[in-house]
């Protein structure tokens, strides 16, 4: 069986292209909050968010020199990488004044092996001025991707989840991204609830006609401590099947232009919070389906062909 790098392009494969070697993303928290649950926008977050674990009392990460070099030294070890990408992950990350996101961001870029920043952020939390800056960044020969939250491109499924913004927040933010020439990576989920393959489909189809650098896309896992565990529980929400995910993966591979880069094909849950469905422990196990799927789709095509 072939793998996925081999079939498709990778964010990782992209990287490697690029900068002749391997490049990892350090994960970061910054101990950002969200509008959706600050009050500003919402309280409670989105409906699959686990509550329980956002403690901002509690959140005392460490500095940023600090993460960046407890990553480096894992990184290390397992791979022998020594160029890495700063990934501000943890919430929204781009919810603050722009001195305190300048100071953050620049922390991270002044270790030497940082060769660039993604930036994981809500559509409806970029303002000019974080782009202006993120700009200023890419024009200095950083590698700046900006991960905007989508999830879904239907308002009404948006509002059933509790995600506080629409697809208008959505288009908005990747036309004032791509105006200044900002790479921009799209997160979709699958098995929303109410939501089908063809929303899926449609999703994409709507974020390749505003046009998009990378995509995101993941099942979406029922954990602990979430509103849509009580929904799960109460048996009014059924999550995907593998079988299923693994054919509307593969669905919008085949439906993707090979000029973008998938940064990632499925995402995966602790065992501690998850509930639903058990295959989202299982990351190599959804993958390695999918590059069957992928291989077996090709082979039929070649055999009609």
């Amino acid at each position: 069986m072939t793998t996925l790098a081999e079939q498709l392009p990778t964010f990782g494969q992209y990287l490697l292209n690029r900068y002749g070697e391997r490049v990892h993303k350090i994960a970061l928290d910054a101990a950002f909050t969200c509008p959706n649950r600050d009050g500003s926008k919402g309280i409670g977050g989105c409906t699959f968010c686990n509550n329980v674990s956002f403690s901002p009392n509690g959140r005392r990460p460490k500095p940023i020199g600090e993460q960046i070099e407890s990553g480096r030294r894992v990184i290390r070890r397992r791979t022998g990488a020594t160029k890495y990408l700063g990934y501000f992950q943890a919430y929204t990350n781009t919810y603050d004044d722009i001195q305190r996101l300048a100071q953050l961001y620049g922390s991270a870029l002044a270790e030497k092996d940082i060769v660039g920043l993604s930036i994981g952020t809500r559509p409806d939390c970029v303002p000019d001025a974080v782009l202006d800056l993120l700009a200023d960044y890419q024009a200095a020969g950083y590698e700046i991707w900006l991960e905007l939250g989508l999830q879904s491109a239907f308002d009404e499924t948006l509002a059933r989840v509790n995600r506080g913004h629409g697809f208008a927040a959505y288009a908005d933010a990747v036309s004032r991204a791509r105006s200044r020439g900002l790479k921009t990576c799209t997160h979709m989920i699958a098995g929303l609830p109410g939501e089908t393959a063809r929303h899926c489909h449609e999703t994409l189809q709507r974020v390749l006609e505003l046009g998009t650098d990378g995509l995101k896309l993941h099942p979406l896992h029922v954990v602990k401590g979430t509103e849509l565990a009580n929904t799960w529980r109460r048996g009014e929400y059924r999550p995907l099947t593998l079988e299923a995910y693994v054919n509307i993966a593969a669905d919008l591979v085949a439906r993707t232009p090979p000029n973008i880069v998938w940064h990632r094909l499925t995402g995966t849950a602790p065992k501690t919070i998850l509930l639903a469905p058990n295959w989202c422990t299982q990351k190599w196990r959804v993958l390695n389906a999918i590059a069957n799927e992928l291989q077996q789709r090709r082979e039929s095509r070649r055999q009609v062909a």
